[in-house]
Formats: structure tokens, C-alpha cells, sequence
């Protein structure tokens, strides 16, 4: 009887669209064995101390660091991330090791609860095995911002990425290996998404992490569901920016720019629709047209880059038809918008104007470097534009008055994230997730580690039913 074929996984260049290096993946059957083994492996990984998990953990920033060049590299051939955000991207992942190497412990503390007599606590345990689900955009980043909680509370992982960064999926297990983690506490799996779904239903996986698409988190969540497992989902945004009338253009204009510009536009929390007040809308946009022009296509590879190619030549294709529909439907091009003639995932940074509702560059995300400018007559109805979406990720209020700010990124702008005067980003300090068709749960933060624990109850009453006590 013939074995399976085992998948390839086949690196293209998205700034050349020339093919590199090609992985051989694993089998189904395979990939279960290892998600077992990890399973086994995590009886008794939880019963190491905080301890010995952070001196761990600490060692794989350590890796990071030593190993940056390489990375940024690995990540600039798979899916065109330019060296400069990609060796921000790798100090970022140490950094996240270093934080929960150092707050795990107090984060996850036993809690006391005074019940008048007998004593409780409130205890944080580990689940199990947890499968992360990862797409391409931040290779390194996504992938540590998960599995830093999950391995520091106890648990083990594993890892199922973008079949289009399979170096990076396989040099993340490799940091952990080389750090000293025990073998099978952290295992990559080089399988493609159909294979996912017997992972889940599998004993061995505990529960599921996905950042990715609305549609591959509706999959996930409706397969963790059926077999009653927990999932944390991190999906689209469409993120708005509200440019108010007491703001200076040009300052706003700049924060506007690398916003949407962050990480070639490819970023689920990237600013895309920038809703101004009528006052200001002509100046601003003015000023962001020349903020976005600054930023010229150029090579991944070189110092001083600003703007890379997207990650494959059909995501482009798709970005330049969304821009395309958007013009049909009655938007307005100030600036790019053309598909450059040379060989790669080139589009160039592209501004919209009259944009409203029913277009697709207001309804839909636009994963790529389109910044789409809709106009408000006053503050009450940029609140309204801004929630007039499906999705509720991040979004940011630009303004000369931060109280106001504050006041609307508070309490008017339905996103599990509001920045005031600042691009919307990751921090581990912050909790990190989004509401309404974004996804549910937290990554990052203490609220990002007790997702994956038992929030378990323990009472033990003063009583005592010990043999031999008086008749």
C-alpha cells in the first residue's frame, strides 16, 4: 500500500517572483504523531518551575538576537518584508520573551478569596497542548506573540503557518531547540490547511490560536466548537482613523501615512480608512498624498526602503482589483493606483478620496498600500463611519485636543483598540484583539496569558474528617 505524498512547500520571491527554496512538508498521519508526542511531553513540562521556563525563554531572546541577520533575511525571501522591519520584527519577539520570562509568575499568581472561614484561592493552570493556526504577515512576530504565554503558563504548542514562510515557520522551532527547550514542548508542522481539521478534533490539541481571515476563523471556531475546545481569533480590520478639525493636516497626514503603510499595508491593524472632518479634508488630503508619495517602491534588501513589495503577485492582483472597483463605484484617485511593469508584487502606495459606504475601499479590507479618505460633516458622524463596519480591531482619533481624543477613543469607537495621536500597534504590555468580525479573546498582556489556562476554584474547608476523632 503507498504512503501518502508529503506536501511541498515552494518559497517565491515576491520581489523578483522567481521561485527559491522548496520544504518538504509532513503527512496528516504524521502530524498527528507529533501533536501527541507533544502532548506527552507536556505532562511533565507543566511541572517545571516559573523558574526554569523563564530561563528558558530569556536564552530564546538570546537566539533572536544573535541570529538577526538571518531572520530578517528569511523573511524578506518569503514574503518581501524589508530587512529594516525585519530585524525590528525579531528584537520585537525578544522582547516579548523577555517580558513574559520576567511577569509570567506574578501574572499568573495564585489568587486568595475570603470566604469567612474555610480558605480558597483562585489558581491558573495549564490547559494542555495548543495549536497555533499563523498567517504570513508578521512570520516571527505572530508566531512568538503566542507561543511566549503559552510555553511560560505551562503549556505546550504547536505550530501550523502560512504554507508561503515555511523557513520561517521551521527557524522558529529552531530557537526554541537551540535555547534548551525540552524536545516536543514546541514543534512546528509543515502541513497545508486541510489537514487542520484533525488536528482540532485530535485529543492530543487542547485548544486553538488563529490569526487570519474572517472565513478561516469562522472554519476554525465552528471545528473547535464541535468538539467543544476553546479558540482565541485575531481576524480582519478595516481600521478607522478620525482626523478631527482641530488637527494640524501635516502632522496628521504623517501619523495617516505610516499607519497605513506599515508593513507595505499588509497588517490587520493598519489605518485604512481615514474619516476627516469637512474643515480639514482638502488640506489633509493634500498633505497625504505627499506623505504617501514619499514612500517609493524600492528594494526589500537595501538600507533605507520604505516600501516593499506585497507578498505574492495574485495578493496584488487582488489589492489593484479592489482599487479598481472602488473607482467604479465612484471614488476619486489622488495618487497611485497603477500596476507597475516589472516582475514581482509591486503596487505603489494609492490614495482614494470620496469614499462612503457600499464602497468596496469603505466594506472591505484592503490587505495592501490604499489609504481611502471619506468625509464627515462633523464629529457625531465621524463616530458613525468609523462603526459602520463589520469589523472592530484597532482604530486611532487624530486631534490638537488629546482630552478629546481620549473622550471618543474611550467611549464612541466600537474596536477592541483606540489610539490617540499614535499608529494602532502591538505591545506586549497591552492587550491585543478586536471585537464584532475581528475575532474574540486576547493575545499579549495578562489577559493574553490566562487564555489558555484553567481558571480553576480551590476550597478547603477547616473542618477536619481525619480517623480517630472524638465519638
Amino acid at each position: 500500500m503507498s504512503q501518502p505524498a508529503k506536501p511541498i512547500f515552494q518559497v517565491v520571491d515576491p520581489a523578483t517572483g522567481q521561485p527559491g527554496r522548496a520544504y518538504e512538508g509532513i503527512t496528516g498521519d504524521e502530524a498527528l504523531a507529533i501533536a501527541r508526542r507533544v502532548r506527552a511531553r507536556f505532562d511533565s513540562w507543566r511541572r517545571t518551575s516559573f523558574a526554569e521556563r523563564a530561563a528558558l525563554m530569556r536564552e530564546a531572546a538570546s537566539v533572536l538576537r544573535r541570529r538577526t541577520e538571518e531572520f530578517a533575511g528569511l523573511m524578506c525571501g518569503e514574503m518581501g518584508k524589508t530587512l529594516a522591519d525585519g530585524r525590528a520584527e525579531v528584537e520585537k519577539c525578544a522582547v516579548g520573551c523577555d517580558f513574559y520570562a520576567e511577569h509570567a509568575e506574578a501574572f499568573l499568581a495564585d489568587q486568595p478569596v475570603d470566604m469567612g472561614g474555610p480558605r480558597a484561592k483562585v489558581l491558573y493552570r495549564p490547559l494542555g497542548t495548543i495549536l497555533a493556526v499563523m498567517p504570513w504577515n508578521y512570520p516571527f512576530w505572530q508566531a512568538f506573540r503566542f507561543a511566549a504565554p503559552t510555553l511560560m503558563a505551562g503549556n505546550a504548542a504547536v505550530l501550523k503557518h502560512a504554507s508561503n514562510v515555511p523557513g520561517s515557520a521551521l527557524a522558529i522551532e529552531q530557537v526554541f531547540r537551540e535555547a534548551g527547550f525540552p524536545d516536543d514542548v514546541f514543534r512546528t508542522l509543515l502541513i497545508p490547511s486541510r489537514d487542520v481539521k484533525a488536528l482540532i478534533e485530535d485529543p492530543a490539541i487542547a485548544a486553538v490560536s488563529l490569526t487570519g481571515s474572517v472565513e478561516a476563523g469562522k472554519t476554525v471556531a465552528a471545528q473547535a466548537g464541535a468538539v467543544l475546545k476553546k479558540c482565541v481569533l485575531e481576524l480582519g480590520g478595516s481600521d478607522a482613523y478620525l482626523v478631527l478639525d482641530d488637527v494640524d493636516p501635516a502632522k496628521a497626514a504623517k501619523v495617516a501615512a505610516a499607519a497605513r503603510l506599515v508593513n507595505a499595508g499588509q497588517s490587520c491593524i493598519a489605518g485604512k480608512r481615514f474619516i476627516v472632518l469637512a474643515s480639514v479634508r482638502e488640506a489633509f488630503e493634500q498633505a497625504l498624498v505627499r506623505e504617501m508619495e514619499s514612500y517609493t517602491l524600492g528594494d526589500p534588501r537595501a538600507d533605507g526602503t520604505k516600501l516593499g513589495p506585497l507578498q505574492a503577485v495574485q495578493a496584488r492582483d487582488d489589492v489593484h482589483d479592489q482599487v479598481a472597483r472602488a473607482v467604479e463605484a465612484g471614488a476619486r484617485l489622488l495618487t497611485g493606483g497603477q500596476l507597475p511593469n516589472r516582475p514581482g508584487a509591486w503596487y505603489p502606495a494609492t490614495v482614494l478620496t470620496d469614499v462612503a459606504p457600499g464602497n468596496p475601499a469603505f466594506d472591505e479590507e484592503v490587505f495592501g498600500p490604499v489609504a481611502a479618505v471619506i468625509e464627515a460633516r462633523d464629529e457625531a458622524e465621524a463616530i458613525a463611519l468609523a462603526n459602520t463596519s463589520e469589523f472592530g480591531l484597532g482604530s486611532g482619533v487624530l486631534t490638537g485636543n488629546p482630552a478629546r481624543g481620549e473622550r471618543i477613543a474611550s467611549d464612541s469607537l466600537e474596536a477592541g483598540m483606540s489610539f490617540v495621536n499614535q499608529n494602532v500597534r502591538s505591545d506586549a504590555r497591552l492587550p491585543f484583539g478586536g471585537i464584532k468580525h475581528s475575532g474574540y479573546g486576547r493575545e499579549l498582556s495578562a489577559f493574553g496569558l490566562r487564555e489558555f489556562v484553567n481558571v480553576k476554584s480551590v476550597l478547603v474547608s477547616p473542618e477536619t474528617l481525619a480517623a480517630g476523632g472524638p465519638e
